[in-house]
C-alpha cells in the first residue's frame, strides 16, 4: 500500500467471512480490513465511503501535484487554475485558502486520514458558493447586549 492510503488495522482470515461474517462486516465499517486467504493474495475489505474518501484524496493529490510543478504566479494564483471555485474568494482569503489546503493535505497524507484534507477543501468551496451566491455582502443589525429577547 502507498503512503497516501490508510493501512488496514485488522487483519482476519478468510475462513472468519463464513463463520463470523457480521463481526467482520461491523469492522470493516469502522476501518478497512485485511483478509488473508491461503490460495491467494490477501484482500481489503472496506466500506464504499472509505473507498470513495481514498479515491477522492488521490483526486486531490493530483490537482495539488498539478499546481505543485506549475511556476507560474503565486501558490494562490496557481491553486485557482485547479480550484476555480477560489476566484470567488478575495485574494486575501484565496491566500489562506490555498495555504490551509496544503496543511491539510499534509496532515492527511502523514496521518492516513483522508478526511482532513477533504473536509478543508469543503469547506473552503461552500464558503466560495456562499460569497459567490451574494450572501457575505448582507448588511447585518445586531442586537444591543442589553436587548433581552425573549423565548417563541
Amino acid at each position: 500500500m502507498t503512503a497516501a492510503l490508510d493501512i488496514p488495522l485488522a487483519t482476519r482470515r478468510s475462513s472468519d467471512l463464513s463463520k463470523h461474517s457480521a463481526e467482520v462486516f461491523a469492522e470493516a465499517e469502522d476501518h478497512p480490513v485485511t483478509v488473508t486467504r491461503r490460495d491467494g493474495e490477501p484482500l481489503v475489505l472496506m466500506s464504499q465511503r472509505e473507498a470513495e474518501s481514498r479515491s477522492r484524496l488521490l483526486e486531490f493529490a493530483a490537482q495539488l501535484i498539478t499546481v505543485a510543478l506549475d511556476d507560474d504566479g503565486t501558490l494562490a494564483e496557481r491553486m485557482a487554475k485547479s480550484f476555480p471555485w477560489m476566484l470567488a474568494l478575495s485574494p486575501t482569503d484565496r491566500a489562506a485558502c490555498a495555504q490551509d489546503l496544503v496543511d491539510a493535505a499534509r496532515a492527511s497524507f502523514s496521518t492516513h486520514q483522508s478526511h482532513l484534507v477533504i473536509a478543508e477543501l469543503v469547506s473552503w468551496r461552500e464558503t466560495a458558493s456562499a460569497l459567490a451566491a451574494g450572501l457575505g455582502s448582507a448588511n447585518l443589525e445586531w442586537l444591543d447586549d442589553d436587548e433581552t429577547v425573549e423565548r417563541p
